[in-house]
């Protein structure tokens, strides 16, 4: 008997980000959504790719001048990338922690930059990598596989 998930089409899609685009991150977020949903992807996988999504993006429009945030659909996992032009990150570890924030005051007050972005996507990801380089920019790889979710398909 052939499998034919095997056969299942790899899908990836794309996203420009610039600088403040607040917008784009729901918006990214809301469109990769609709696309698990049609895939019949399970709840639990869709929610922890939406956050991923949305707080890699809005790490993006809050820290950099623009960037790109890109999704690959496999049949075995989903990769959300994303690749800034901004001052990059000088401290991972430092920044990895809950509450720990470069935001500037105006991105403060208006609601953003908690310092909640990089430890959520780390909750929600099964593996995550994170190159950054002062001056430069910052490249963000989340991936979560589908072990249990192939299983039932």
């Amino acid at each position: 008997m052939v499998d034919t998930f095997q056969f299942t089409p790899k899908i990836n899609l794309e996203f420009t980000i610039r600088e403040k685009d607040f917008f784009l991150a729901g918006e990214s977020a809301s469109r990769v959504k609709k696309t698990l949903q049609q895939l019949g992807m399970e709840q639990e996988i869709i929610k922890r790719i939406a956050i991923i999504i949305y707080e890699a993006a809005m790490n993006v429009a809050i820290h950099a001048s623009h960037g790109m945030l890109r999704v690959f659909i496999s049949p075995e996992a989903i990769t959300i990338e994303t690749e800034d032009a901004g001052g990059g990150i000088p401290d991972v570890d430092l920044a990895m922690r809950e509450g720990y924030s470069t935001a500037t005051h105006e991105i403060r007050e208006m609601g953003f930059g908690a310092g909640m972005g990089l430890p959520n996507i780390k909750q929600c990801a099964d593996e995550l990598k994170i190159d950054s380089k002062v001056g430069t920019g910052t490249l963000l790889q989340a991936t979560v596989y589908f072990t249990n979710w192939q299983e039932k398909h």
